[in-house]
């Protein structure tokens, strides 16, 4: 009778050579977003672990993809974890997917990895689609420095104290965060981190995909008229130097929020200076003096 494997003294693949680890980043919404690459590497592996077996099923039947799918989530990774490391290190190849975009990223898969890693089998990223990165690279915002902090903790006091400790960045700083949730958040991220440029990216590669642009306190009233659902992608954008005056809000950001009052209540672009410099506490002609010392620079 053979040995039985266990996780601690596993038997040696037959061909001595341990299996692989491959990292696979699947589709965030439009299913063609998948790589060739991607497809390939699900058809040759002897084993898909997914959050989702039903939602990964769905990508599976769409590009002919026959290899068997296990489940891999955080609710059972604790102990599935080493289980997939024992047949890898029997010589099966494993690819690790999650239900959107790159897996680990937001989503399980730490723990897999990192075992892998400590049992020296390979860990193969194969890239693929991400929300984050989509969502930065359509923003508008500076990109060459940035943060990205997934979802923020979801009660009150412990996201609060979470964006004091960013109150003095200085670059982009990126984050999920669900529909029913959202303006609490940018409440909490305008009283802490000031007023500032923000895009909301929604549903990216989706059917409904939507970029909201604007200053946090656009977005909200915005938001007021017109709640958001689904996926989101919240970026808010750094400081900037203001020569408006102590207190004012940054310049640079006056006519994306304009634009957006105006695209969200239906006014000219008289009304929206009205309406900002209202919001900005500041008195119309001093709003006023900021778009022209804005439009100036951009000329």
């Amino acid at each position: 009778m053979p040995a039985k494997a266990s996780f601690l003294d596993p038997l040696e693949p037959a061909n001595g050579e341990h299996g692989k680890l491959y990292v696979v980043g699947t589709p965030i919404g439009n299913l063609e977003d998948i790589t060739l690459r991607a497809i390939r590497i699900l058809k040759e592996v002897d084993l898909i672990a997914c959050e989702d077996t039903r939602r990964t099923q769905k990508l599976l039947n769409a590009y002919k993809i026959q290899t068997p799918s296990i489940s891999y989530h955080e609710h059972n990774e604790m102990t599935r974890a080493p289980e997939l490391v024992i047949q890898m290190e029997e010589g099966s190849s494993i690819a690790l997917v999650s239900d959107a975009g790159m897996p680990v990223v937001s989503d399980p898969g730490f723990r897999l990895v990192h075992l892998a890693v400590r049992h020296s089998i390979p860990v193969i990223p194969v890239p693929g689609a991400s929300a984050f990165v989509a969502a930065l690279a359509a923003s508008g915002l500076p990109v060459d420095k940035f943060r990205f902090l997934g979802f923020l903790p979801s009660r009150k006091g412990e996201r609060r104290r979470a964006l004091e400790e960013m109150k003095d960045a200085t670059r982009t700083l990126v984050f999920y965060e669900s529909p029913h949730r959202l303006i609490e958040m940018l409440k909490d991220a305008r009283e802490i981190l000031g007023e500032r440029e923000v895009v909301i990216a929604r549903e990216v590669t989706k059917v409904h995909e939507d970029f909201l642009r604007g200053t946090i306190a656009s977005a909200l009233e915005s938001l007021k008229r017109r709640p958001v659902k689904g996926e989101i992608t919240l970026m808010i954008g750094p400081h900037a130097e203001s020569d408006a005056g102590e207190g004012a809000i940054p310049a640079r950001s006056i006519i994306s929020e304009m634009q957006a009052v105006m695209a969200a209540r239906k006014v000219d672009e008289r009304t929206a200076l009205k309406i900002v410099a209202r919001e900005r506490g500041v008195s119309k002609s001093e709003a006023y003096r900021i778009l022209q010392a804005e439009k100036s620079r951009r000329n």
